[in-house]
């Protein structure tokens, strides 16, 4: 996928391990704090159904992609040119169509790119080029159009907004997150953006859902064999370091505010990043579950001891911790050490 704060893809074969441990090589498995999907996706592919959500709307697009998708949707309410798309390739005739667009300068391009005019009164932004910004706002700007009239199905808006995500981040003038820009443009920021298509895990495909919202709000509704937990360990927000992102899914034009352009993102604040109220989050969640298996991941650099998670799961079950260590990711004039410990902490009724 792409760098995302606290991406589990390197803990995968542990927790894919632990998983298998803990409830055998089938049955229902809940992400629900799914992110990227990386963990979800792989159990789609070991065989286990999967209910999937977290809060982002843009994280609702990539898991009904990775999820549902079991090959490629017709797109057959779209019509380029007066005529129906490429039966034989649907998709590829909708991303050149798209690729091909006349740049718009719009919203990205007025917020985002050094040419525009944010509405604020900031100095220009210079999340993307300006050619690039243009781009953007032609591609989600027909997207949005196409819904409007209901010339493509729920599916494949989110195969569409997954595609031009993907492409979004390959150009995006960024460290890592999007909670600023870069003062000058890297390499890869310079590149003219393009829709290419994704691969799709085409097995195992039915049966899937998919959830968006808090995880509190959804447990009461969710059953499953095992629930994996993979909350955000510190105080940084997901929803004001991806805000881009969440625009692009939402298809929204949101106040963009001060100097980096932030949408109101509050509607998406997370208690677990708190530490007034985290832990009352993990109770509520695994206490309305329908689920009587928890597997948590967390890190030794978050915001809870090992100690008080422990005392917390302990109201719920029996508590087991593994420990794996682990490459920390460090800025060259960091400090901190080299590794770091990342826990997986099992609770059983």
């Amino acid at each position: 996928m792409y760098r995302y704060i606290g991406n589990k893809t390197k803990l995968l074969p542990h927790i894919m391990s632990r998983i298998n441990e803990m409830i055998g090589q089938g049955g229902t498995v809940a992400d629900v704090m799914a992110g990227t999907g990386s963990v979800a996706l792989e159990l789609k592919k070991q065989g286990y159904s999967v209910v999937a959500s977290d809060v982002m709307t843009y994280t609702y697009h990539h898991l009904v992609t990775n999820l549902q998708l079991g090959g490629f949707p017709a797109f057959a309410g779209v019509k380029i040119k007066g005529e129906t798309c490429d039966s034989e390739t649907p998709y590829k005739s909708i991303l050149e169509y798209l690729n091909a667009l006349k740049p718009k300068e719009s919203f990205f391009f007025r917020e985002f790119s050094p040419e525009g005019k944010p509405l604020n009164g900031s100095p220009s932004r210079k999340y993307f080029t300006s050619e690039n910004a243009a781009k953007i706002d032609a591609i989600r700007e027909c997207i949005n159009d196409w819904i409007k009239t209901e010339s493509i199905t729920a599916k494949e808006e989110s195969l569409l907004k997954h595609t031009l995500i993907m492409a979004v981040n390959e150009v995006a003038n960024i460290s890592g997150t999007y909670g600023y820009f870069l003062s000058s443009f890297k390499n890869n920021a310079k590149n003219a953006i393009k829709l290419e298509p994704v691969e799709l895990y085409r097995e195992n495909s039915e049966g899937h859902r998919v959830m968006h919202g808090f995880a509190e709000n959804l447990a009461g509704l969710i059953t499953a064999d095992l629930c994996y937990i993979d909350p955000p360990y510190m105080k940084r927000q997901y929803a004001a370091n991806y805000h881009i992102l969440e625009t692009i899914a939402r298809g929204d034009f949101p106040d963009a505010a001060g100097k980096s352009g932030l949408r109101d993102w509050w509607d998406q604040h997370s208690k677990l990043c708190t530490k007034t109220r985290g832990l009352q989050s993990f109770e509520k969640i695994m206490t309305d579950m329908h689920c009587d298996r928890f597997l948590i991941s967390y890190s030794e650099d978050g915001l809870f001891s090992l100690e008080q998670l422990e005392e917390c799961f302990r109201k719920i079950g029996n508590v087991d911790v593994m420990e794996i260590d682990y490459n920390r990711f460090r800025s060259n004039d960091s400090k901190l050490p080299p590794k770091l410990k990342e826990y997986l902490i099992s609770v059983e009724r």
